[in-house]
Formats: structure tokens, C-alpha cells, sequence
């Protein structure tokens, strides 16, 4: 099956090409940012490794979406085409299924999957690399202004009459102060 990837039929017949078009459900992803997601097309060559059990795969993944900006609240088309390098390794002995969280120490680390199955869906590699290529914080533009913490108006594209001078009450005691120094630097 070309939906996922089958690491014995690669050391039985070589470095295999997978390739996948998955239509995903923006609340697939748990993001509240992802208003929408198109699909997503994934293309990726794996191979072994010289490491015992270990399967390299270099890949790219495309998709388009619509974000939610963090600023202004609005939706905007978002598209990514990015290539990435994952290695795929045995979860060690010392793992269960309900401890399945693993510490990394190595930089080099960081593109290490474990895995416990000889075959590992391609969608959910997918799924994977759009998580990976959501911004934490979208932003329509980098110079979004956002919205008025007073109107909430949309600040980027209407200006509002609030104003924008922050009085915190707390240092009220030390206008008192501010006041007297200046009298006494004005005699």
C-alpha cells in the first residue's frame, strides 16, 4: 500500500518514493488559528540508514490554508511548500504505550521519530509537516496593527479616536511626587 510507509518492503526491494494527497479537516489540526486547509500534497523518498533499523526520509509538503492573523483577528490566505528530513528509528525497549514521551539531549535529535509499527501512515506524516509549518503566531502582514484594546477596531485597515495614553493607577503616588520636584525645580 502506497499510503504508508513500509520499511520492509524498502529492505526487501530498496529506497522507495511515496507520494500522497490528503483532504484534512481544519479541526483535525487542533489549532485555533487554522480557519481552513486545503490539501495537503506530500512527496517523500526513504531509505535505510547505515544506523541499524533506521530509515531516512527527505520529502517535501505543500498546502494552503486560511489563518487567523493574531493581531487583528482576520482570516488570510496562507500558503507553504516546505522540504524536511526525518529519521525514523525503533521506540527503545524502555517505552510503553503509556510512556511514550522521550527526552532529547542531541541537537541532532530533533528529526527523530520512534517507531513501533513496520509500516507509518503517510498521512499522518503529512499532517505532521503542516503542524510543523504553522506559524505559533500568524500575521496577515508583518506591520498589522491589530485591534483597539478600547473599540476593537481593526486598526489596520480603520483608525479610531481612542486614547492611546496608558494610565496605570498604581503609580498614582508617584505623580504626587513628579508634581512636587517640578514646583520645586521651577522656585
Amino acid at each position: 500500500m502506497k499510503d504508508e510507509i513500509n520499511f520492509d518492503r524498502i529492505d526487501k526491494d530498496g529506497p522507495q518514493t511515496y507520494s500522497g494527497k490528503y483532504e484534512v479537516r481544519a479541526d483535525e489540526l487542533d489549532r485555533p488559528e487554522v480557519a481552513n486547509v486545503g490539501v495537503i500534497d506530500i512527496d517523500v523518498n526513504v531509505e535505510k540508514s547505515l544506523v541499524a533499523g533506521e530509515y531516512i526520509a527527505d520529502g517535501t509538503a505543500r498546502f494552503m490554508a486560511d489563518l487567523t492573523c493574531s493581531r487583528c483577528v482576520e482570516p488570510y490566505p496562507f500558503a507553504n511548500s516546505s522540504t524536511f528530513h526525518v529519521r525514523f528509528r525503533p521506540r527503545p525497549a524502555a517505552f510503553s504505550e503509556e510512556n511514550d514521551e522521550v527526552e532529547i539531549t542531541n541537537e541532532e535529535d530533533l528529526d527523530v521519530e520512534f517507531y513501533s509499527e513496520r509500516a507509518v501512515p503517510l498521512r499522518g506524516l503529512a499532517l505532521e509537516q503542516v503542524q510543523l509549518s504553522i506559524p505559533m503566531k500568524p500575521l496577515c502582514t508583518e506591520g498589522c496593527l491589530g485591534l483597539c484594546p478600547k473599540c476593537g477596531v481593526n486598526r489596520s485597515s480603520e483608525s479610531c479616536q481612542c486614547d492611546e495614553t496608558v494610565v496605570d493607577d498604581r503609580w498614582g503616588a508617584l505623580r504626587g511626587i513628579r508634581e512636587e520636584l517640578s514646583k520645586k525645580k521651577d522656585h
